[in-house]
């Protein structure tokens, strides 16, 4: 059997090894910033899927109830009779986290509302009125009117 044996030339430089990691880590960055883009536009849908369940609730809630829940009962309504209801034949959501954001933060229902009859939305990523991106405000009176 013949031993080979390596040239000089054999392998890799210090150079074209710190160029491939330069890009290897390009392509690493530009693919986590598509991926939070992905995530947060999921996250968007998902909220306003969610607002349609809670909208679609409250209907059922009004049906038999006769009325919508006050701002004082709240989206609580839904998931436990309130004092002195009658005909409620909840509830009305399988889960007490349909009452949240996908951001954690729960969503906010005012009546009479200020926009309809009753205001119903979520205030985004940041939790605050107002925004773009992730922050915009998922409501029941803009896409869901």
């Amino acid at each position: 059997m013949k031993r080979r044996v390596p040239s000089e030339d054999a392998g890799f430089t210090l150079l074209e090894l710190l160029i491939v990691i330069a890009i290897l880590g390009l392509l690493g960055v530009v693919g986590t910033i598509q991926l939070t883009g992905y995530l947060s536009n999921a996250k968007a849908d998902t909220a306003k899927l969610q607002l349609d369940q809670l909208i679609t609730a409250l209907d059922l809630y009004r049906v038999d109830v006769g009325r919508l829940p006050t701002t004082d009962e709240g989206l609580g309504a839904l998931l436990a009779q309130p004092q002195g209801t009658t005909r409620w034949r909840g509830p009305y959501l399988r889960k007490s986290q349909a009452l949240d954001d996908p951001w954690g933060n729960r969503f906010l229902y005012k009546r009479p509302g200020e926009h309809r009859e009753y205001d119903l939305f979520s205030y985004g990523a940041d939790g605050k009125a107002g925004g773009d991106g992730a922050d915009t405000d998922i409501t029941n009176w803009d896409e869901h009117s």
